[in-house]
């Protein structure tokens, strides 16, 4: 159900995971009119939003000046009472050290209706994310949620350390950094053992999440000489010995590596998915935008004039996508390709086919111009009308090879690449990347014209294939990786095989 008109909505966000946002925070976000978010959400939380959606800023940051709590329930009351649909997204559950409560408190007193969407919380994602069990039936039975940093106006502690110390079972310290030295000096002092088992999750299930263990009398030391930072938890108990054992986030290939993806917008997510389900962060700095020619006067004649070629060739899934647009605006489907024989460069366009219908009658081995090239070797193409649809861009290699043979070749060009100018905040991200991927000319051209001297002089370039490599050479890069396959599965094949080589 869409968000309502005049109601505001407490969602948890969840601990930074974006693939720990619930069904019903992403149903918000898209029909929400206002959302007033935290610094603690996840990654891309925000995508998909609408356009015209009034996004604001409201978390609150150390050592820096934030919105007082009360003026931000003002602000959700006034937007409300205008008719609009609000989202008040916090990271976490909004009633787990969220201060949900407050908020929910205030537009109650205030006659506006509210909804409470719950979020994972950090203390059960984060530990799980770290292999420790809160709960675990030789270990605890119980598992108790405690702020490690109390609100310093209180005239004293609402915490009874004594209680604490006695509890039997895991404590999980939320914002605990800080004070650990006395929280973990207050437990033993109040009789918890200092030779307990202990850790520290920073950043728990964002990317470069890490865990440090020790005991309750030596984590503090642990932390300050590891420079744990916060966001961190702390857990005291037992199960944390069963991380050993259970530990699974930083065994991913990619864990701790930093990976800068260029491809456009449109095809990034899937590739970008795939590296942050294998432990990669990922930077998404698209070098290049698509720019369709569907609506050209020659594109449309193509559409409705399929069946006058003997041999189509198609040399991206971006092409595929865009000829198959052009041909629905034509009033024609698949059937207008009956009887045509259907060239594809690689396995990613022979996909985009299938997806519509089309088995590609052609795919070479080597996925480049000059690998179709000689797949159609044993094609009789002498007198033939060829149509090659592809980037108004692209190199000439492969029309020309079949003219040479006696084609009839059109050239049509269905979309173009232009550069895309990354934000400051993408180019900061990709500084400290360990790898820069690139997935053809058009992107390392690009990307080093709009970085200049900004780009990442320590990162490892991994190149798609030979073309690509020999413009980054050209661009005075130095090509670390060059992938076997060239498609997008290669390319990922050639960054794993490389970073086992450097483990």
């Amino acid at each position: 159900m869409s968000a309502r008109a005049g109601v505001v909505y407490l969602v948890g966000a969840g601990p930074g995971d974006p693939g720990l946002m619930t069904a019903r925070s992403l149903e918000l976000i898209a029909s929400a009119d206002a959302i007033f978010y935290d610094r603690l959400i996840p990654p891309g939380a925000l995508d998909g939003a609408r356009s015209e959606a009034e996004l604001v800023y409201v978390g609150k940051q150390p050592g820096v000046p934030s919105v007082p709590q009360e003026e931000i329930g003002e602000r959700l009351i006034e937007a409300a009472r205008e008719g609009k649909s609000v989202v008040r997204l916090k990271g976490g559950d909004p009633f787990v050290f969220g201060r949900g409560g407050e908020e929910g408190e205030a537009l109650r007193e205030a006659g506006v209706d509210f909804e409470v969407v719950p979020g994972v919380t950090a203390g059960v994602a984060a530990t799980a994310y770290a292999g420790i069990p809160v709960t675990h039936r030789d270990d605890a039975s119980a598992v108790a949620f405690v702020t490690g940093h109390e609100d310093p106006e209180k005239q004293e502690s609402a915490l009874d350390w004594e209680a604490l110390a006695r509890f039997p079972g895991t404590l999980v310290f939320y914002m605990g950094v800080k004070r650990l030295g006395e929280n973990a000096a207050a437990l033993i002092d109040s009789g918890r053992d200092p030779q307990e088992p202990a850790a520290a999750i920073e950043r728990g299930t964002w990317p470069g999440q890490r865990t440090v263990t020790a005991t309750l009398g030596t984590i503090a030391d642990a932390v300050a000489r590891e420079q744990v930072k916060a966001p961190a938890l702390i857990v005291v108990g037992e199960v944390a010995r069963r991380r050993e054992e259970l530990e699974w986030l930083e065994r991913r290939p990619l864990h701790g590596r930093r990976v800068v993806v260029t491809r456009a917008r449109a095809q990034a997510s899937g590739f970008a998915a795939t590296l942050r389900g294998l432990g990669a962060e990922v930077v998404e700095l698209p070098a290049i935008r698509i720019e369709s020619r569907i609506e050209s006067d020659e594109v449309r004649a193509l559409a409705g004039a399929l069946g006058v070629y003997e041999l189509v060739c198609l040399t991206s899934p971006n092409g595929v996508r865009l000829l198959f647009e052009a041909m629905e605006s034509a009033g024609v489907d698949a059937r207008a390709l009956a009887g045509v024989t259907v060239a594809a460069i690689g396995p990613g366009t022979a996909r985009a086919l299938a997806e519509r219908g089309v088995l590609a009658d052609v795919v070479p081995e080597r996925f480049v111009a000059e690998g179709l090239i000689e797949a159609l070797e044993d094609h009789e193409v002498n007198g033939a009308r060829v149509l090659v649809a592809r980037a108004a861009e692209a190199r000439d290699v492969l029309p020309e090879a079949l003219r040479e043979r006696g084609a009839e070749v059109d050239v049509v060009a269905l979309y173009e690449t232009v550069r895309e100018q990354p934000g400051d905040d993408e180019v900061e991200g990709a500084q400290r990347a360990d790898y820069i991927t690139f997935t053809s000319s058009s992107t390392v051209t690009n990307l080093t014209e709009a970085l200049g001297d900004r780009f990442p002089a320590d990162a490892r370039i991994v190149s798609i294939g030979p073309i690509t490599s020999e413009t980054a050479r050209a661009a005075g890069l130095t090509v670390d990786v060059e992938a076997e396959r060239h498609d997008i599965d290669g390319l990922l094949e050639a960054l794993l095989d490389d970073v086992r080589q450097s483990a």
